[in-house]
């Protein structure tokens, strides 16, 4: 008890010295409020014992990779300050309504939305870590839960499924930075923990059931009605509902096959190459003699007929595959070719299909990472990946994997299916702010069905 004491003690005057130096990165952040007998609340404790053992490790990984990083860090941080700061409020203060809930919440909010600038702003090599920490302080959320009628999941299942929304950037940071910089590696490692098991195991020990207002404490006086552009910004929002659900998928093999799930069926049923279109040496784009590195200008033609009577004619951008620089294969504006293949590549080359529509990519050789963007109904069949395959705002695709692949993500897309080979069952799979993904595996035999 003692000991306990003396560190106690240790932590208290450390925090004041670090207040007075005025610099540096905090895991606590802002001093307490509310006195001795609130400091030793054993909730509040245990809060402060949270951000002792995880968010020192968020703060130690930023402090190491500086920058940006550093700046989403302290934000981050600030805004675990600012909900202890809440709790402690809450303790001496009634349960307020809609309105006072967002005024109380507004000093949360505040801090959650300049972290949410940053991910909006014009991109930077950070994107993701600004992504992984906006997404991620929805969680603290929960403490606005204030019973089954307030549209909310229960406190833990909230923090929970906010860190699902964050963890699809959170593993693209791992993935980036695992051979690159292990700092980065530790700060991402670092913001998990801080949530599951860090704050998932606090709510779960002191406010499963949402937080405990003060029947007999200060009233939250909502703030005076403004117009709707200055008004005080609402609570953060709880992430939607799961769209999965628990019933066994009605396809079978027995059933007649339509769409790209014939597509899929034909091309694994034995030799489809016959008639594929081939990439030959001269269709490379460096070996292409009408290109050239020299980017020509031009002045702009002049219509010579009225605007009135020209009709508007949407451009559609020639369809293209071919190699460039040697590392990147670029598909893109395909309109019903199912045709298309890539058979001379390599581990160290990437393939980034866009814009793609009704059509069906084969890819014979293993690759470092594929990419599917802005594609309708489009199939794609590979060997094996070594970084990952992704499908980003899409609708409608299917992909089959008949290797291996680490990682697989899906990120604002309607409509996927995924078909898993034996080699690739371990794959990590995420998805972010996506509807019915399904995800296929091979039966116990041959002829088993999906």
């Amino acid at each position: 008890m003692e000991g306990k004491l003396v560190e106690r003690l240790e932590a208290a005057v450390a925090r004041l010295e670090a207040l007075a130096a005025g610099g540096g990165i905090s895991a606590r952040g802002l001093p307490d409020s509310g006195g001795d007998d609130m400091s030793s609340d054993p909730s509040i404790v245990a809060f402060d014992d949270l951000m002792d053992q995880y968010a020192a490790k968020v703060s130690g990984a930023a402090e190491k990779i500086g920058g940006q990083v550093l700046d989403v860090s302290k934000l981050l941080l600030k805004a675990f300050s600012v909900e202890k700061k809440l709790l402690m409020e809450i303790k001496q203060t009634q349960k307020p309504d809609m309105a006072g809930m967002a005024e109380f919440l507004k000093p949360l909010n505040e801090v959650i939305m300049k972290v949410n600038s940053m991910a909006e702003a014009r991109r930077s090599e950070f994107i993701n870590h600004f992504k992984s920490a906006a997404e991620s302080l929805s969680a603290l959320a929960w403490i606005a839960y204030t019973g089954k009628d307030c549209g909310m999941t229960m406190p833990i299942a909230h923090v929970e499924e906010s860190w699902q929304a964050a963890e699809f950037y959170n593993n693209k940071v791992l993935v980036e930075y695992k051979t690159k910089d292990p700092n980065h590696v530790e700060w991402a490692k670092a913001l998990k923990e801080l949530y599951l098991p860090g704050l998932r195991g606090y709510v779960k020990s002191h406010y499963p059931l949402g937080p405990v207002w003060n029947a007999s404490g200060k009233k939250v006086s909502a703030a005076p009605s403004k117009a709707p552009q200055s008004g005080a910004p609402a609570p953060p929002c709880p992430p939607p509902a799961s769209h999965f659900t628990s019933e066994p998928s009605k396809a079978s093999s027995s059933q007649p096959k339509q769409g790209m799930s014939a597509v899929f069926q034909e091309l694994s049923s034995g030799n489809v190459t016959a008639g594929l279109r081939k990439v030959t040496d001269d269709m490379k784009a460096k070996n292409r003699t009408d290109r050239t590195g020299v980017v020509s200008t031009s002045e702009k033609q002049t219509s010579s007929t009225p605007s009135t009577t020209t009709p508007t004619v949407k451009k559609v951008a020639p369809p293209k595959l071919e190699l460039q620089m040697g590392r990147k294969w670029a598909v893109e504006n395909h309109i019903g070719n199912k045709n298309l293949v890539i058979d001379d590549c390599d581990a160290k080359q990437s393939v980034y299909v866009f814009g793609c529509k009704d059509s069906v990519l084969q890819i014979q050789g293993k690759v470092n990472n594929i990419t599917l963007d802005k594609c309708t109904k489009m199939g794609v069949l590979f060997k094996d990946v070594v970084a990952a395959f992704e499908i980003v705002n899409c609708n409608g695709v299917e992909a089959q994997c008949q290797g291996s692949a680490p990682t697989i993500s899906v990120d604002n897309t309607s409509g996927a299916q995924l078909y898993l080979s034996k080699d690739s069952l371990e794959a990590a799979i995420t998805t972010a702010k996506s509807i019915d993904i399904n995800v296929l595996v091979p039966g116990a035999t041959s002829d088993a069905d999906w």
